[in-house]
């Protein structure tokens, strides 16, 4: 509990975040779909008013399909919206491997229709964040202190990385959304991918300029 946030977590390969607030239930990101029989578990416990993706890589994105099969809205940045309707299939994984990449969108179900989340809109109480550099359209959300960053950030031994260079759309980017979220009034960050972290740890990693 944070504040008037309920907030948990499962790794589903990626985090997925069950956010329960007074103004309703939101899900975010959906795992990968390996793990589609648990999160269509988790659908029918948690019954979200809403399931906004942070991106439309599969690991966040690949179980989205239930949940519109369910009648849930799911929102993305409109720029993340081909990939998740399958109108492009430009994976970065893995790594290297551009055509094979290809392969793995195109054998994922897509979405049939997404709604926009764009930045600076509110969605139950949470605000929309623009974290580009990972996708072009990466978004998180925040509320009172506590960013849901997407792969803006992970979380692994040592505190907080950036996703590797390879798996990156704009590594340089990347790095400067890492380096703006420092200015984020912020107490808690949660990401895509490992445990939690502090504001103190996104600032050592952002002060490391070799990227």
């Amino acid at each position: 509990m944070i504040g008037r946030v309920n907030l948990v977590v499962r790794p589903l390969y990626a985090n997925v975040y069950l956010l329960s607030t007074p103004q309703g239930r939101v899900l975010v990101d959906s795992g990968a779909l390996s793990h589609a029989p648990v999160f269509a578990r988790l659908l029918g416990q948690f019954q979200p008013d809403v399931v906004v993706l942070t991106h439309a890589h599969v690991d966040h994105a690949g179980n989205a399909f239930l949940a519109a099969r369910a009648g849930v809205s799911v929102l993305a940045h409109p720029l993340e919206h081909p990939a998740l309707l399958g109108q492009s299939h430009d994976l970065p994984y893995p790594a290297g491997f551009p055509a094979l990449g290809r392969v793995i969108s195109r054998a994922h179900p897509k979405l049939r229709s997404v709604q926009a989340a764009g930045p600076g809109e509110t969605v139950l109480g949470w605000q929309v964040v623009h974290l580009p550099g990972h996708t072009l359209g990466q978004i998180g959300l925040l509320r009172d202190g506590v960013l849901i960053a997407g792969d803006a950030v992970v979380g692994g031994a040592g505190g907080a990385h950036l996703p590797r260079a390879a798996y990156n759309h704009d590594h340089a980017q990347a790095l400067s959304t890492l380096k703006a979220m420092v200015d984020l009034d912020l107490r808690e960050i949660w990401p895509g991918h490992g445990g939690r972290l502090t504001p103190g740890q996104i600032r050592m990693r952002a002060e490391r300029v070799d990227g």
